[in-house]
């Protein structure tokens, strides 16, 4: 079957980075997981274009692991929520208790206001618990007993959760979904990767050794110095009507809202700033975009009864969208 990512990928693969601080951050990550450049990449392209992500695979194939060495490598509050069925929205945002010393209420803040969230298995817990998250991912900020109070900055949520065909889990409501910058698999690791995971933690972890490489405040100004790529007008037109081909496509009930276009552009601007160009690709839009939009789709019941998945239509999507060409651009 066509895959767009493939062209790209191989690209994406042996382009140099060439921003120091990002290389370190990516050289720490390959450090501890071995085999998954691709999913180290595109975490820290969400991370610098402030979203978040959301990952997806069967246990033990280190979704968390990836999560810690990122946060690790980072000088940031690191906060980690292990989802589970009685977890109450209070113990994500936090609670405010009754001081009778001082005859007032105090808030005590929960995990989510840290800098790095690990929210695991997220998809173990109730819609409800899940949604608390809401606020926090769109607005920066948790409302508790009528009062708004603001997050720590940066902010960045990478969430882990095991396929809903796993039993005593609850599906993500698609207003959360719709929040995560981009949706990974790990996927189980090449017999030569695993070999030699095996060879690298057979006396020590080598997460054990990952130390922090770039300061809160280099990475805030990293991540405005993303929203500075210059994205043409054409590669502009080429986003929208990617998304809008979502909307008329027939295997797809409900498209890609105006939240996914923006979400997309953000993306391929981090892209390339990790990749040392101050200037969006439509090859970094192809690249990005089942990552990107495959997540935000409800397929029809007849797409899913053939077996259709939400990649499989991003891909046909992709292969019939123009592509913007130089001669284009202004």
């Amino acid at each position: 079957m066509y895959d767009p990512r493939e062209e790209s990928r191989n690209t994406m693969l042996e382009t140099t980075i060439y921003n120091e601080k990002i290389e370190k951050v990516l050289t720490n990550i390959n450090k501890v997981m071995i085999g998954k450049e691709e999913a180290a990449t595109l975490s820290l392209v969400a991370l610098l274009a402030q979203g978040h992500v959301l990952l997806e695979d069967v246990p033990g194939v280190g979704k968390t692991m990836l999560v810690r060495t990122l946060a690790k490598s980072l000088d940031c509050d690191f906060r980690r929520i292990q989802f589970t069925p009685d977890l109450l929205p209070s113990d994500v945002t936090g609670i405010s208790i009754y001081n009778p010393k001082e005859l007032n209420f105090e808030f005590r803040g929960g995990p989510i206001l840290g800098n790095i969230i690990l929210a695991d298995e997220i998809n173990r817990t109730s819609p409800k618990t899940q949604s608390s998250l809401l606020e926090g991912m769109e607005e920066k900020s948790v409302t508790v007993d009528g009062q708004t109070i603001p997050l720590k900055q940066p902010f960045f949520v990478m969430a882990t959760q095991n396929p809903i065909e796993y039993e005593g889990t609850y599906p993500l409501p698609e207003a959360q979904l719709d929040r995560f910058i981009l949706k990974l698999k790990m996927g189980y690791p090449a017999f030569g990767d695993e070999l030699e995971m095996l060879d690298r933690t057979s006396r020590n972890h080598p997460i054990e050794t990952i130390e922090a490489v770039i300061s809160k405040e280099e990475l805030i100004s990293v991540q405005e110095e993303v929203k500075e790529v210059y994205i043409d007008k054409n590669v502009q037109h080429y986003i929208i009507n990617l998304v809008g081909n979502t909307r008329t496509n027939p295997s797809i009930a409900l498209g890609v809202s105006p939240r996914g276009s923006i979400a997309l552009m953000r993306a391929a601007k981090a892209y390339a700033y990790v990749y040392g160009r101050d200037y969006v690709l439509p090859d970094d839009v192809k690249f990005l975009a089942p990552y990107v939009l495959a997540h935000r789709l409800i397929l029809t019941p007849e797409a899913k009864y053939e077996g259709v998945t939400s990649e499989q239509v991003v891909e046909s999507v992709v292969k019939h969208t123009h592509i913007p060409i130089r001669k284009e651009f202004n």
